[in-house]
């Protein structure tokens, strides 16, 4: 699942610290998360929405894999 975190984050200037102490995770979570090596639970990804006032399919982009 491809996502747009770290884009967003530097958008708004913010920290991989600053955002993992917001949303009570690691920062080593944000940093596995824009890299791609982690799905974030459906908790996280409503926690990273409401911060960033965006929807979840704002940030994280699905996308089937094909049959």
């Amino acid at each position: 699942m491809k996502n747009r975190l770290e884009e967003l984050r530097r958008q708004h200037g913010i920290r991989q610290e600053e955002l993992a102490d917001a949303l009570g995770v690691s920062r080593q979570t944000i940093g596995s998360l824009e890299n791609g090596r982690y799905n974030p639970s459906i908790l996280l990804a409503f926690k990273l929405a409401r911060y960033f006032h965006l929807t979840i399919e704002d940030i994280f982009l699905y996308e089937e894999e094909p049959q």
